[in-house]
């Protein structure tokens, strides 16, 4: 589709242009998936799809960029949103996409999941996406082995050959988001159960800023640790960094139905979880993994 030549839209493209507005400082940049590439490999031997794993992702801080379920960010991954899902089900949270590297797909690296993207303005003033999430335990295992186990002359083993959404037992996650100004945006997130029985979800819509902070170069050129803070009393969250400004992020209530029933705000640190992972001390009491702790494990005070 040709861009627009006269609208709403039309004029956000101009300040563009023009340097009035930068309507395209946020928008779709953040990386499905940053594990598993060349952007994350330190490694001796340059083995990049060993060094860096999915089975990592949750744990260890990425460097050079972030990645999350139909994610938003700034040019420069600096601040980012995505959702964070769990069906009650999963031994981990659904946090980014899933699939195989090269070494485990027979016919290379192959991402393994249903999502869509919907909509997009060219400035991305308004997007939608959406992501199907499976109720019963997602097939996680079940995919590299039978990957691994075929040939190059057999076809791929994908998600929908392990009947994990036999009878509609899905969710579907609609993401939407809306510029009312270029640093002024509303996210929408709706659910949909497609079964036809009731199935438990918990929904974590998360912000947070990429680790510029534990590397020895500055490459985002700051001086001062970004930081989120909620102030006492407040339903807003405070967001700062020394490059991108100062930035609110008012959390309203996740049910229509249920106005003032307010969410629980959970904080963590975007550290490495050294002592899950090298079984080394960490360098901060609360790491990237603490969600899934706190969630998943019960550990009550992960964050």
């Amino acid at each position: 589709m040709p861009p627009p030549t006269h609208g709403a839209e039309y004029e956000r493209l101009c300040d563009s242009r023009n340097k009035k507005k930068d309507w395209s400082q946020w928008g779709p940049y953040l990386a499905e998936r940053q594990w598993g590439t060349i952007r994350e490999d330190y490694s001796d031997d340059g083995e990049t799809w060993d060094y860096f794993t999915h089975d990592h992702a949750r744990s260890r801080a990425y460097r050079w960029g972030e990645d999350g379920l139909l994610g938003f960010c700034d040019k420069r991954c600096r601040l980012c949103f995505s959702v964070v899902l769990w069906n009650a089900k999963d031994s981990i949270l659904k946090e980014r996409l899933f699939g195989l590297t090269g070494n485990e797909g027979n016919h290379g690296e192959d991402v393994k999941e249903q999502y869509f993207y919907l909509d997009s303005t060219p400035t991305h003033s308004y997007m939608k996406s959406l992501y199907k999430y499976p109720q019963q335990a997602f097939p996680y295992k079940q995919l590299v082995e039978e990957n691994k186990r075929r040939t190059k002359e057999e076809g791929e083993f994908e998600i929908l050959d392990t009947e994990i959404f036999d009878n509609n037992e899905y969710f579907d996650v609609f993401v939407e988001y809306a510029k009312k100004d270029a640093d002024d945006i509303l996210i929408r997130i709706t659910i949909e159960n497609r079964a036809n029985k009731t199935a438990n979800i918990h929904l974590l819509p998360t912000v947070f800023f990429r680790n510029s902070w534990s590397w020895k170069a500055n490459h985002d050129e700051i001086n001062t640790r970004p930081k989120i803070e909620r102030r006492d009393g407040e339903n807003i969250l405070r967001l700062e960094h020394e490059k991108l400004g100062l930035y609110a992020f008012d959390i309203n209530s996740l049910d229509d139905d249920n106005d003032d029933q307010l969410p629980e705000i959970l904080f963590t640190e975007n550290e490495t979880n050294f002592k899950k992972l090298y079984d080394s001390e960490n360098e901060s009491a609360y790491v990237k993994d603490a969600f899934h702790e706190y969630l998943i494990d019960g550990k009550k005070d992960a964050v």
